[in-house]
């Protein structure tokens, strides 16, 4: 994580998103921008929790680890969404772990002034009850539905997840590594599974394998047998809608 010493491009993110009326005046000087590259940890489940963060650019992955270990994919976001809020409200430590999937610029805000300028400011507290009763109903949603659907969909939905965002429109083949096992984890499945699938892709020239990458070759087949992507839910807070 490294923040960005630019106040401008902290205040075009706030235009577009909005989001002036909710960090009014006395919360911009405590405002940052920070910024995470890919594979890099934004939050860790279990961790103390101090900063609320919006996301203004790129794409995260929210994934929940049981005691035995075990982890499972909630889901991916792009803009807009925020990290922390729950946390922040509860007084609690990290809920799930939050880590970038692409290039991502965050907005970060310390509790202490969340607390101090925003505890009796009605935007604000708007804000955040709008932001989590669409969590909430992203995670009803995945944990009633997520399981249900085959595993192909899971791991169709899973590599385009992982291999292409909004930056991509040439429709050109992209080579993603990953590891299998983690994979498997992710879609709550076995290793054995997610291989037998990724043979099968292979066979219908979805996607190839690649020195320890899977390339995929065919977006719209892979697409078409997704449908829609389960790990991307679209809300009124998000970019897509």
């Amino acid at each position: 994580m490294r923040e960005i010493q630019d106040r401008g491009l902290l205040a075009d993110y706030l235009r577009q998103y909005e989001l002036e009326t909710i960090f009014y005046e006395p919360f911009r000087p405590h405002l940052s921008l920070y910024c995470f590259d890919q594979g890099e940890f934004i939050c860790s489940q279990g961790a103390p929790a101090e900063y609320l963060y919006v996301l203004v650019s790129g794409k995260i992955k929210i994934y929940t680890t049981s005691p035995e270990g075990k982890t499972l994919i909630l889901n991916f976001m792009k803009p807009l969404e925020i990290i922390g809020d729950i946390e922040y409200l509860k007084e609690t430590d990290t809920v799930n772990t939050v880590e970038a999937v692409t290039t991502v610029h965050m907005i970060g805000i310390h509790h202490r002034w969340l607390r101090k300028f925003g505890q009796d400011y009605a935007p604000m507290l708007q804000f955040l009850l709008d932001m989590i009763t669409n969590k909430f109903y992203i995670k009803s949603n995945f944990l009633s539905l997520n399981l249900m659907y085959p595993v192909e969909v899971r791991l169709a939905s899973y590599l385009l997840s992982i291999s292409f965002d909004d930056a991509d429109t040439s429709g050109e083949e992209q080579r993603t590594a990953i590891n299998l096992v983690d994979a498997a984890n992710l879609i709550g499945t076995s290793y054995r599974h997610v291989n037998r699938v990724i043979q099968k892709f292979c066979k219908d020239g979805l996607v190839e394998r690649d020195k320890g990458c899977i390339r995929v070759i065919d977006r719209i087949g892979l697409s078409d047998l997704a449908g829609q992507n389960i790990y991307e839910v679209v809300t009124k807070g998000g970019a897509n809608q």
